[in-house]
């Protein structure tokens, strides 16, 4: 019988020559079934455990374990962003928020094979930014969040991101209101020291997840607005867009290598992707609770949104999460081991580098001031 993993490296092989490889790799995958290893293997994987959250009374989380904690350096890109967030508009007080947050902490974690800060300070940027357009366009309306005025506030966003070309008259107003608004500056910011180590493809790919984040704020919005709160399904489905996913697309950037558009993109890979964010965001989910229920007008949550389901207490939809939470880890563990097989240094590093972002993004979830 022919061993399926040697097939698959055989057929990988194919045409040789400059500019084959990418379409060699993304064209092969998708014709070469991958062999399975099945439900609940990998359970022994020592780069996976169950770990406590919280105050220890939920059941634990499955999640890989923390790669790197190195508090120094994460010291050292919280001390650049401070200094940036006062650059880019933010007050004294909301700059001193930023540093208390931790985005440093988080993106020192989340990419151990990055030593960089001036590389890590390019997640650092775009963390802070995301999580302030949340907090102050989508989320918080202590901070001045309006749903009704959040699609029009966001489609500006996408134009400080993705900078449009000039049309004359028409872009004096665009260009002051994009100088004046501080969120607006930190993303035009954030994107401008990304261009300074990702290629093209790896600037719009990082755009275009977050104008497809976008969307799914607006579908919150458009349920804030009109009372209407969604059942936990469609929550999770506009979810999987609004995770962290989009924040694992700079894995490769800030790893010094690019995994090309083909492999990035390539269904299985990107099942792996967003397996891995939305778990990272259920995690988040879960810690967001308590702040979420001090809202005045609480923003969808999948804890809350399965206890209203369900007319279930906040306790057991807290385990239905965590288990869900589980079972998307243990699918994505055996998604990354069926991969395994394909002979691409740059993807075999992406596909690690989404396993660490899962357990440094659980770290910081576990340790951030703005979750305790």
């Amino acid at each position: 019988m022919t061993d399926p993993h040697r097939a698959l490296s055989t057929l990988l092989a194919g045409p040789t020559g400059l500019g084959t490889s990418a379409a060699r790799l993304g064209a092969r995958l998708t014709e070469v079934p991958l062999p399975d290893p099945g439900p609940g293997a990998g359970d022994s994987d020592p780069a996976y455990t169950y770990r406590t959250w919280g105050d220890g009374s939920a059941s634990p989380l499955y999640c890989p374990v923390t790669e790197r904690i190195n508090d120094p350096l994460g010291e050292e890109v919280d001390r650049r962003l401070i200094a940036w967030a006062g650059e880019v508009g933010f007050d004294e007080q909301e700059a001193e928020q930023l540093g208390k947050a931790g985005f440093g902490r988080l993106v020192m974690l989340a990419h151990p094979d990055c030593e960089d800060p001036d590389r890590l300070l390019i997640s650092a940027k775009l963390n802070a930014a995301w999580w302030a357009a949340d907090d102050l366009y989508a989320d918080d309306t202590a901070l001045g969040a309006v749903p009704e005025k959040l699609p029009p506030r966001l489609a500006l966003a996408m134009a400080a991101m993705d900078p449009v070309p000039p049309a004359g008259e028409f872009s004096r107003e665009l260009d002051e209101t994009l100088r004046g608004d501080r969120v607006l500056v930190a993303l035009r910011s954030g994107v401008d020291h990304l261009r300074q180590y990702g290629s093209p493809a790896q600037v719009q790919r990082v755009n275009y997840s977050t104008f497809t984040m976008f969307v799914s704020w607006n579908a919150y919005a458009a349920w804030q607005h009109n009372d209407d709160p969604p059942p936990a399904w469609e929550y999770l489905a506009a979810r999987q867009h609004d995770s962290f996913y989009t924040s694992m697309t700079l894995i490769d950037v800030l790893g010094g290598y690019e995994l090309t558009a083909n492999l990035f993109y390539e269904p299985r890979v990107r099942r792996a992707a967003i397996q891995a964010g939305t778990a990272s965001v259920l995690v988040n989910d879960l810690h967001s609770v308590a702040k979420d229920l001090a809202d005045e007008n609480p923003p969808a949550n999948m804890v809350l949104q399965v206890a209203a389901d369900r007319s279930c207490p906040i306790e057991e939809a807290t385990e239905i999460t965590v288990d869900l939470h589980n079972q998307i880890v243990r699918d994505f563990q055996r998604t990354h081991r069926a991969l395994e097989p394909v002979a691409s240094a740059e993807l075999q590093r992406f596909l690690h580098g989404l396993r660490a972002w899962m357990g440094g993004g659980f770290e910081w979830h576990s340790t951030s001031p703005r979750y305790q």
